[in-house]
């Protein structure tokens, strides 16, 4: 017999830890009192009740917050659109997490459950003193903190885990390997992480059959975490704070990939009640000559990409938009995002680099550099990319 014809290999990008889909979510996290509130509503600008209550709020608030792109707003005035629509960040304001949540402490099991319905978290620690906000184990120390919550979370996944390898065990005992091997032997290996190495399942080395499991799963720490450090606004001008080098340092140890990001609440709050950008830039320059500014472009683009997602921009007279897709994805899967059609019907995307677009200054001469490319369905679309995309309408059945 003749062996069977070797597919191309180009067919699917590499597997991806976490949900799929783009309708993804951030949750921020962290103790009561950290200062999750004021940063949802600097974010939303609108006011969550942010009072000083361990418990205030218990139903997560869900926001989108526009993700800013100076690609996406050079696009707007250039082609001066009669509607412009950005990518959008989903933050969830989750209620602050006490020690015990994992056995049900306070409200532990909504807590826990609003993280597993989230994608990624903004891990934030409190780094300032103040004493008219009460810091619920007593003392503001960020580091323990952190080794609280990422306790929390680690207890959490260890009882799923438990649960699942003992119901896995049974049948295991009666023959049923071939079905359950790959899952025994995925989470067999987690445990050795979660549970006697005290690591969260993001720091392990997964192969594409293991993270198929995994995804079955979504444990809270197979989630990536942003660390958001809350600073007085005079330390967060000043660029200096006691613990912010003991909290770099235990994140290096604990969640090497993770990113950790100095901001502070209380001054973005002051900037986020200002009328407009004019004033904001006054203030700047008045009072700190534009040496500093506000970290929340830095936080919204950084849990985007923390997410696992990019877009692409269609872009003329009607209409600016940025679309959001999985990194990764194909012409086709990217086309499918505009409508359903265009992903059944491909015949191609045609496509031209921003930064051509923006260098040359119009679609014609970016056409006579010979920089507009016409990609076939194998294309993985890039961060940016503009695209206009060709495809056949389905066929109407015909009337007998």
């Amino acid at each position: 017999t003749m062996p069977p014809k070797k597919k191309k290999e180009v067919e699917k990008p590499p597997l991806i830890l976490g949900r799929l889909g783009t309708s993804l979510k951030i949750g921020i996290v962290g103790l009561p009192n950290v200062g999750k509130s004021t940063f949802f509503n600097v974010l939303t600008k609108s006011e969550a009740s942010a009072e000083n209550f361990p418990f205030c709020t218990i139903d997560p608030n869900e926001s989108r917050v526009p993700v800013p792109d100076e690609r996406w707003e050079f696009l707007c005035k250039y082609h001066k659109p009669a509607s412009k629509v950005p990518a959008f960040l989903s933050v969830v304001d989750i209620a602050g997490l006490v020690k015990g949540a994992n056995e049900g402490q306070g409200l532990g099991n909504a807590f826990l459950s609003h993280i597993s319905g989230c994608d990624a978290i903004f891990h934030m620690t409190r780094a300032f003193d103040d004493a008219e906000v009460v810091h619920v184990e007593g003392d503001v120390n960020p580091v323990r903190d952190l080794e609280i919550i990422q306790e929390e979370l680690r207890l959490k996944d260890v009882e799923h885990l438990t649960k699942r390898l003992a119901e896995l065990e049974k049948v295991y005992s009666r023959g049923g390997e071939k079905k359950y091997k790959l899952e025994f032997e995925t989470l067999s290996k987690i445990k050795t992480l979660l549970v006697d190495e005290k690591k969260p399942v993001r720091d392990g080395e997964w192969g594409g059959k293991e993270i198929e499991v995994l995804n079955e799963h979504l444990f809270l720490t197979s989630k990536p975490q942003i660390y958001l450090v809350n600073l007085s606004e005079k330390d967060y001008i000043r660029k200096k704070n006691k613990w912010l080098m003991k909290i770099k340092t235990w994140v290096t140890e604990n969640d090497s990939s993770a990113i950790l990001i100095p901001f502070s609440g209380a001054f973005e709050l002051k900037l986020a009640e200002m009328a407009d950008d004019a004033e904001r830039k006054a203030y700047l320059e008045e009072q700190y000559k534009d040496s500093v500014g506000s970290a929340l472009s830095k936080i919204v683009v950084t849990g985007f990409k923390c997410l696992g997602l990019q877009y692409f921009f269609t872009a003329g007279a009607d209409e600016v938009k940025a679309w959001t897709i999985k990194t990764g994805f194909l012409a086709p899967q990217a086309a499918g995002r505009i409508h359903t059609d265009f992903e059944k019907g491909f015949i191609m995307a045609e496509v031209m680099k921003f930064s051509d677009f923006k260098e040359l200054g119009s679609e014609s001469a970016v056409k006579s550099a010979g920089k507009y490319r016409q990609q076939g369905r194998n294309y993985i679309v890039e961060d940016g990319d503009i695209i206009f995309f060709k495809f056949n309408t389905p066929s109407q059945p015909k009337k007998k």
